[in-house]
């Protein structure tokens, strides 16, 4: 098939065919067209040569161009496509030509009279191909190549904006589970584990889901949605009340058991609007709408609050709080509820806590009025028998020590006398002997820790490393860490404990020193400070992230 004038206008009504019916460009499919051609034309000048083909955007008139560039005499490797000032010279020379031209850069050139320069380029017209069966065939896979490939590009761009929102589309078919979704331009695929329950679908259902992810892959643009993600119920809610939409209310928190239950915690901007009212609706029309795309979840819209404890008590609705422990460092809080609210309280199979773990972030122990006061009782018993035995107190004095609010001997031993001196019956003299005893016995501890431990092998440096009591060496010996240099490579989160994240879990990471209640951010410093006495870390290195810190804190200031 040779491009002649019967079919130069042609190539241009079929590049806006094709443009048309796929939607993209008509410039693609004409550039797709040019690099189509120019193959046809390698295969039949010889592969190695330099072959461009241009197509008039107003006449569909296509012109063949052999390009040659001038490089060093030493570099030249492909002689089709590149050769020396030497062998350009001829061309360089011959008469002007409008169809063969030198160009240097972007700017044609005109004066011939420095001769031709390394980076300087000939182009020399040459007569059409005509495309044989094998060569227009290819020329034609090219072609559906490249439109698919823009296709693709075309697609992307218009889905990956959409990942986070809420999409319809058209059920096609059904693959090992999973549901084909035509959305349009496009398809969407639903994993059987993002569908709700038991959900089934047959082929024209009507379907809306929320988009998870569109991720560009080799095969095409892949848009993956969700029925169950969290953010899908929250983008139901901010379609169905308007005040989410305008801003006024605003989804803090979300936390779905997918097809059973759910809770949701919105606040107010308006001191006029009740964000829970306007999330029900007139007659709970607004969260029946909901409720019915999720088949049937029952939600519990919750009022948000900044104070995490009052935002726990409202989490766990509809059961009633007596009281709420929160243990900051470790991130986890413990609700007593009354003995008859504890069914209520966890839920069925955990439900209603786990719902409101997720909710607020914390790990939560739920205890009843019964077991709070028997574990507050061992805890006062413990308390006692410490004092009785260890200073040699009767059990009454020692039970006063302790509804005094004292919790070791550290506390007894290092207070103010003052503040024992307010206890009933204690004079100076008996705050005196009190603490004289529990130094005392300190002091004993003390030395049995710092004997065992050098039992163990430890060495005088990390003995005298300022910030370990002999109990805290003595534990680090237990394991093995008996050197500075032993200590100097442990993480924080082994000294002080953690909490780790397994298959949606929280699991307690046991700290070495956490007994001794040291802090992540106490046992840092320990640990960065024996690096600098070691001479592994240079302290001037530490002093710019402390200043940026001062520059941030100042723009901020500033802002």
């Amino acid at each position: 098939m040779a491009i002649t004038s019967a079919n130069q206008l042609e190539l241009l009504q079929t590049a806006e065919a094709v443009a048309r019916e796929k939607m993209i460009e008509p410039e693609l499919v004409i550039e797709a067209m040019e690099d189509s051609l120019a193959r046809a034309a390698k295969s039949r000048y010889g592969a190695e040569m330099d072959i461009r083909v241009k197509i008039d955007r107003r006449n569909g008139n296509a012109t063949f161009t052999r390009v040659r560039t001038v490089v060093e005499d030493e570099a030249v490797e492909n002689y089709q496509a590149e050769f020396t000032a030497a062998q350009a010279r001829p061309y360089f020379e011959r008469p002007r030509d409008p169809a063969n031209f030198w160009t240097r850069g972007e700017v044609r050139i005109e004066d011939f009279a420095d001769g031709p320069q390394v980076g300087d380029v000939y182009q020399e017209q040459v007569p059409p191909v005509e495309l044989g069966r094998i060569a227009a065939q290819s020329a034609k896979q090219v072609i559906l190549q490249r439109v698919r490939e823009a296709e693709r590009d075309r697609q992307y761009e218009e889905f990956k904006d959409r990942a986070g929102t809420i999409i319809n589309g058209v059920v096609k078919r059904e693959e090992y589970g999973n549901i084909i979704v035509d959305v349009g331009r496009g398809e969407a695929i639903l994993r059987r584990n993002e569908k709700i329950g038991r959900e089934s679908y047959r082929p024209n259902d009507r379907i809306r889901a929320y988009v998870k992810d569109v991720r560009r892959e080799t095969r095409g643009p892949q848009i993956f949605l969700s029925r169950t993600d969290p953010q899908f119920m929250a983008e139901l809610f901010k379609m169905e009340v308007p005040e989410i939409y305008d801003g006024v209310i605003e989804i803090k928190a979300v936390a779905r058991d997918p097809g059973s239950r759910a809770k949701i915690a919105v606040i107010s901007y308006d001191n006029s609007i009740d964000p829970v009212g306007a999330c029900v609706g007139m007659r709970g029309s607004r969260v029946q709408a909901v409720v019915g795309e999720l088949q049937g979840e029952k939600i519990d819209i919750i009022p948000w609050n900044e104070d995490q404890a009052t935002f726990l008590v409202n989490a766990l609705q509809p059961a009633e709080v007596s009281k709420v422990v929160f243990d900051e460092e470790a991130n986890k809080i413990e609700v007593v509820v009354p003995d008859e609210q504890l069914s209520l309280a966890i839920g069925r199979r955990g439900q209603n806590v786990r719902l409101a773990s997720q909710l607020t972030g914390l790990d939560i122990d739920i205890l009843t009025d019964e077991e709070e006061s028997k574990r507050r009782q061992a805890e006062f018993n413990s308390r006692t028998a410490l004092f009785m035995e260890a200073l040699d107190l009767d059990e009454f004095f020692a039970q006063l020590l302790v509804a005094e609010g004292f919790t070791n001997l550290e506390e007894v031993a290092y207070v103010d006398q003052d503040e024992l001196l307010t206890i009933d019956g204690v004079d100076e003299g008996t705050a005196s002997e009190l603490q004289a005893r529990a130094r005392d016995v300190l002091e004993a501890k003390n030395k049995a820790a710092l004997d065992a431990a050098r039992a163990l092998g430890v060495e005088d440096s990390l003995v005298e490393f300022e910030g370990l009591t002999p109990q805290m060496v003595e534990a680090l010996a237990k394991d093995g860490i008996k050197t500075l240099e032993d200590f100097a490579t442990c993480a924080d989160w082994e000294l002080a404990g953690g909490w780790t994240t397994v298959n949606g879990q929280r699991v307690k990471d046991e700290g070495l020193l956490e007994p001794f209640d040291i802090s992540l951010e106490e046992a840092q410093t320990l640990v960065m400070t024996a690096r600098v006495l070691l001479g592994w870390v240079d302290p001037t290195e530490l002093e710019p992230e402390a200043d940026a810190t001062e520059e941030d804190d100042n723009e901020e200031v500033g802002a």
